[in-house]
């Protein structure tokens, strides 16, 4: 794909839309494990094709996540985030789509230096449960805010209109 080219994200859980964004910023969204390998991408929003097809968001990797339970193709991202998330651990298998070869999440080499630590999916939910909330809690703060701030305008702009009609 050209690198300039405008691109499209249409998510297969519930077929949000996301573009035009660049190839740079799909692939980082891939990084990061935002993209499902059942997600699309399209060059115009007609034609789509699923994202591990897109050689350059480089969704090369399928993690064996149970006993004869299959994720992907995915990114080293993605498998990083399971690692971090307590679904896998660091012997886990990985497939290496491109060129057939397995190994142990351990054994990659993004994987090498890094120690991964397996938390608890539970902890990990509610601590972003908890950043969820105080997120709500300031947008609250702010929409009241806000709310006051033109409550006072509207009632200064109908005092200016009732002294302008003398």
């Amino acid at each position: 794909m050209d690198e300039t080219q405008n691109l499209y994200l249409m998510k297969h859980d519930d077929g949000s839309l996301f573009g035009p964004v660049s190839l740079d910023q799909l692939y980082q969204w891939a990084v990061e494990a935002q993209i499902s390998p059942l997600d699309k991408v399209s060059t115009d929003g007609k034609s789509w094709i699923k994202a591990p097809m897109v050689a350059e968001l480089e969704m090369d990797y399928l993690v064996e996540v149970g006993e004869e339970q299959f994720y992907g193709p995915t990114t080293i991202g993605a498998v990083k985030e399971f690692v971090r998330m307590g679904e896998i651990t660091a012997d886990a298998a990985v497939t290496n789509c491109r060129d057939g070869t397995e190994q142990t999440v351990r054994d990659l080499p993004a994987f090498r230096d890094e120690q991964p630590v397996r938390t608890s999916i539970r902890l990990s939910l509610q601590k972003r449960v908890r950043e969820l909330e105080e997120n709500l809690l300031e947008e609250r703060r702010a929409r009241e805010s806000a709310e006051q701030r033109c409550e006072k305008l509207e009632a200064r702009l109908a005092g200016l209109q009732a002294e302008s009609s003398y």
